[in-house]
């Protein structure tokens, strides 16, 4: 069994500010309690992963718009959040996201493509998630927590050195799954990283209006557990916070909570329209802290930058767009009767009765065309 956290409540409280390294305009404080244990060429990667991220989120965002997509919800301005905690994780560690974590996909080495397929609904998951050691996109708000915690409670039973990491909003944080989830981790002293990224919406719903504890991190001593808050614009500090968290938790020193404020820049997904209930001063002041312009900063100011890079990095991301524009474009559906194969091992009554009615509907249909 793993050890517990520790008995003072002190120790488990996060910190009275978030943490952070980096300024708006590309100021390193460095901090011998956050350090960031990384060389040129990883930082600079940092960067790559963020602007492939935005450029295929937009390009997800065009197909939508395009009827190739019937969904898609954006991750900008979370990019520093989801490419900082991934980029913390050991090559042997899982991930089980919500339905917003491209970046973290494009870090742990998951095609974008898949995911379009996902959002297209030419099959329900279009990934091996042993492949990159990434679970599949939870739809229902919260259940990956669930999935997440009972992984790493059965990777602590088999003596598997791993950590794992699962992500889920703050409007999650309203839901009964995710509290279930973290108390069993903690309980069993499970190497699960709980990982909020607040980006201060719930669809139209403000974050003063899910919870009136002082922060989301502050939930973390109600298990047992440590919490974290950090500037989830800062990709520095939140790989720093996670990778602090990580290793904990690999040493068995049970699970952690961390609460990254960041905001969510778009809509919540192609279906919602968020002028409805956010001013534009509102989504103008937060675009100040453009986590990859602040980061760009930094690389300019510590001599990691230069044009050649730029146009390495904006040549690969304008690739990687492309490529998932011919794949996705008019591709194929499968064969609606195939969700009947892949979810129960011995079919149940209320299956077998619907399997003839999707039959039928089908047919009706094919002959109305």
């Amino acid at each position: 069994m793993a050890t517990q956290p520790a008995n003072n409540p002190r120790d488990l409280l996060p910190p009275d500010e978030p943490i952070h390294l980096l300024d708006p305009d590309g100021t390193h404080h460095a901090s011998d309690d956050w350090p960031v244990d990384l060389a040129d060429e990883q930082l600079r990667t940092l960067y790559r992963h963020m602007v492939v991220t935005r450029r295929v989120d937009r390009e997800a965002i065009n197909l939508q718009r395009q009827g190739q997509l019937g969904l898609f919800a954006s991750c900008l301005g979370q990019e520093g959040a989801q490419v900082g905690s991934a980029t913390a994780l050991g090559p042997n560690d899982w991930v089980f996201p919500s339905y917003r974590e491209l970046g973290a996909g494009v870090v742990r080495g998951l095609d974008p493509i898949s995911t379009m397929h996902m959002f297209r609904g030419t099959w329900l998951s279009d990934h091996d998630p042993y492949e990159a050691n990434f679970g599949f996109a939870a739809i229902p708000i919260g259940t990956q927590v669930l999935h997440g915690a009972g992984f790493a409670i059965g990777a602590l039973l088999d003596d598997n050195p791993i950590v794992v990491m699962t992500y889920f909003g703050d409007g999650a944080t309203s839901e009964g799954d995710p509290h279930e989830g973290m108390n069993f981790a903690a309980v069993f002293g499970a190497p699960c990283i709980f990982f909020i990224q607040n980006n201060h919406w719930a669809i139209s719903v403000p974050i003063e209006r899910q919870t009136h504890a002082p922060t989301l991190a502050h939930k973390a001593i109600g298990y047992g557990m440590p919490g974290y808050r950090v500037d989830g614009n800062d990709v520095l500090a939140t790989y720093a916070v996670t990778r602090k968290a990580v290793d904990a938790a690999r040493r068995g020193e049970g699970p952690a909570l961390i609460e990254a404020l960041t905001y969510r820049m778009g809509a919540h997904t192609t279906s919602d329209d968020p002028s409805r209930y956010r001013t534009s001063d509102e989504l103008e002041y937060a675009a100040t802290f453009d986590p990859i312009v602040r980061y760009q900063r930094f690389l300019e100011r510590t001599d990691r930058w230069d044009d050649t890079f730029e146009k390495e990095v904006r040549e690969e991301a304008e690739t990687r767009a492309n490529a998932i524009r011919e794949a996705i474009w008019d591709a194929p559906h499968g064969d609606p009767m195939e969700v009947f194969d892949h979810v129960y091992v011995d079919s149940t009554g209320h299956f077998e009765r619907q399997r003839p009615q999707l039959r039928a509907e089908l047919a009706a249909r094919e002959d109305r065309t």
